[in-house]
């Protein structure tokens, strides 16, 4: 079966590549129909590594994916060849310390597509535990499938702010995971969602969502713009999801006294922080990392038509031309948020 294939940093290629691998009773065997192209795929093919995870050999990439079930392990009762399913990337050791303690995403062994040396679903065909895949509602695309691993992230990182209803929110970067992040705020209870950025045109597609504002930060200080809408007091919740070393330097200063920062984004380089700025205010910082225990809640928001993520979907690209567009989304155009492949028929 043909492959996207990184083989190493800067060079992708599309041939014939076997994933080893054996339907297990627990398995099911699925054919791919719709991909999302990750910043972390994009980052592995422009720099080859993302901090202690190197690609040293020919990897399969993506990892945002949906598909058809094609056939069933003898354990497997919840699914059926013909099932329109999504498919959690994450594996975890289920008798890992971490998976009995729900904390599966931060567990050591944790075997997550398209981080070396685990290959990714830019193939026909891939196996993966039926405990990791969900079924779509009628009503659900292929397209929207794939947006429900990124959409969780944003779910994770609702549910570690602790929102509470009425909470006005600030997120800091406008990038595709800044947009899933603010759409789970509001999901999550806020009130409001301030999102700031420097690219015009992605501020634009997520202020087309009600309850979301944006400050576009060359023109005014994302300080005085959240100082406005909260009659100086600071935000509930800060998400930091843009990674940059300014914007890490400086959340403290968007938090009210109590609040909370969320830290999404992650620095490709160690990063200053104004530590004595977060223990003036007494804020408290979470992190995430991936996401546990929230696909289904992810996917149940979309199926509910409370969180429509297909203004996102920028374009899509049929897989002969996957090269093409992981080119694209290495240019970082501000005009997309989320660029998909379709997989042979």
């Amino acid at each position: 079966m043909k492959a996207l294939v990184l083989e190493e940093k800067g060079k992708l290629a599309l041939r014939d590549f076997e994933i080893p691998g054996t339907l297990g009773p627990r398995d099911v065997r699925i054919k791919t129909h719709t991909v999302g192209i990750c910043g972390s795929d994009v980052h592995y093919y422009t720099h080859g590594r993302i901090g202690h995870f190197v690609v040293q050999e020919p990897m399969v990439l993506g990892h945002e994916a949906s598909g058809v079930v094609l056939a069933c392990g003898d354990a497997v009762v919840d699914l059926k060849p013909g099932d329109r399913v999504c498919m959690e990337p994450g594996i975890p050791d289920p008798t890992s310390r971490a998976s009995k303690l729900g904390l599966y995403n931060v567990d050591p062994a944790v075997r997550f597509w398209a981080t070396p040396p685990v290959h990714g679903c830019l193939t026909p065909e891939v196996i993966h535990p039926a405990t990791f895949t969900y079924k779509l509602p009628d009503h659900v695309s292929f397209a929207e499938g794939a947006m429900v691993e990124p959409f969780a992230i944003g779910m994770q990182a609702a549910l570690r702010a602790r929102i509470q209803p009425g909470d006005i929110a600030v997120v800091t970067g406008a990038g595709p995971i800044g947009m899933m992040v603010a759409l789970a705020a509001l999901a999550g209870g806020c009130a409001r969602v301030i999102v700031a950025d420097l690219a015009q045109p992605k501020l634009d597609i997520i202020a087309a969502y009600d309850g979301i504002e944006t400050v576009n930060i060359r023109n005014q200080p994302l300080a005085e713009a959240v100082a406005t809408a909260t009659h100086g007091w600071g935000a509930d919740v800060v998400f930091e999801c843009s990674g940059a070393a300014p914007a890490v330097l400086h959340m403290h200063e968007l938090a009210r006294p109590g609040g909370a920062i969320v830290l999404v984004g992650m620095p490709v380089d160690p990063v200053p922080v104004d530590i004595v700025g977060l223990q003036a205010r007494e804020l408290r910082i979470e992190t995430v990392f991936r996401y546990a225990n929230v696909y289904d809640r992810a996917l149940a928001l979309m199926a509910s038509g409370k969180v429509d993520l297909t203004p996102l979907i920028s374009a899509t690209v049929p897989f002969e031309d996957s090269i093409a567009g992981f080119d694209r989304a290495a240019e970082a155009r501000d005009s997309d948020v989320k660029l998909q492949i379709a997989m042979p028929e």
